[in-house]
């Protein structure tokens, strides 16, 4: 870490819970994003400005005039380019020492095996059931931790599934693969802007504790956000004996919090 990071970075370093150790874990760590949207946005700005050392986006979808009311990586100008170049731009633009990669793909199970595997910590800002089961799938695989966010209207919701620890649940423990839920799409439903903004800050909120190493995290926990009224509640979430996912991993290599 050269002086210029020291400056940089010197909020972060003086906090006694992240200090020197805790950025430099942050800077050589590798963080994986699941969608470019309006919870990916401000997860993948916070990432950034953050130093993660590299960051790689993965998303199919273009920029729709549509997704400028809350997608704030993206910009006029760049509506009809894909979301992750737009998104890649703005980080870039924020932290031009940090890498960023640019996957236009949707996220299907070979390439999650793929990408998950290189990840030190997964965020899931997509936005469909399908593919939060597939990306959970190869967190448990792979023994990565996942932070997974969702908001719709005025709700929201984050959960962070650390697979590194054999105790702790994934998320098909709280949203069994098998269950049927109704899919709720902000095109039809709606979404206040601000809220994808709270959510996909938390999301970096907890991906960046993950990857400094520091305790204190929501792993086993759901916290809800209800934001006509502007509160937090959470939940705790045991793991699945009997989950069809994660029901009979092996204990992962990694250690917690290393």
């Amino acid at each position: 870490m050269d002086d210029h990071d020291l400056l940089r970075y010197s909020r972060h370093i003086l906090l006694e819970e992240f200090g020197i150790d805790g950025q430099a874990r942050v800077s050589a760590g590798h963080a994986l994003i699941i969608g470019a949207g309006g919870l990916g946005s401000p997860a993948a700005l916070y990432l950034a400005a953050a130093g993660v050392g590299r960051i790689t986006l993965m998303d199919d979808d273009a920029v729709d005039l549509t997704n400028l009311q809350r997608q704030i990586a993206h910009a006029d100008a760049r509506v009809g380019q894909p979301k992750v170049e737009s998104a890649a731009q703005a980080m870039r633009a924020i932290n031009p020492r940090i890498t960023v990669q640019a996957l236009q793909a949707r996220a299907d199970e070979a390439l999650l095996d793929e990408w998950v595997a290189q990840a030190d910590v997964v965020l899931d800002c997509s936005d469909n059931f399908l593919t939060r089961q597939a990306v959970n799938a190869a967190c448990v695989t792979h023994g990565k931790p996942l932070v997974a966010g969702a908001a719709i209207r005025f709700d929201g919701q984050l959960g962070v599934y650390d697979l590194r620890d054999p105790q702790a649940p994934c998320y098909a423990c709280l949203f069994p693969r098998e269950a049927q839920f109704e899919e709720t799409r902000c095109a039809v439903m709606g979404v206040f802007a601000p809220v994808v903004g709270t959510m996909g800050t938390l999301q970096a909120h907890e991906a960046l504790k993950l990857l400094a190493g520091i305790d204190g995290g929501l792993s086993g926990r759901l916290l809800m956000f209800d934001g006509r009224q502007s509160r937090f509640d959470t939940v705790r979430v045991a793991r699945d004996a009997h989950c069809s996912v994660c029901g009979h991993r092996p204990a992962p290599t990694a250690a917690v919090g290393g």
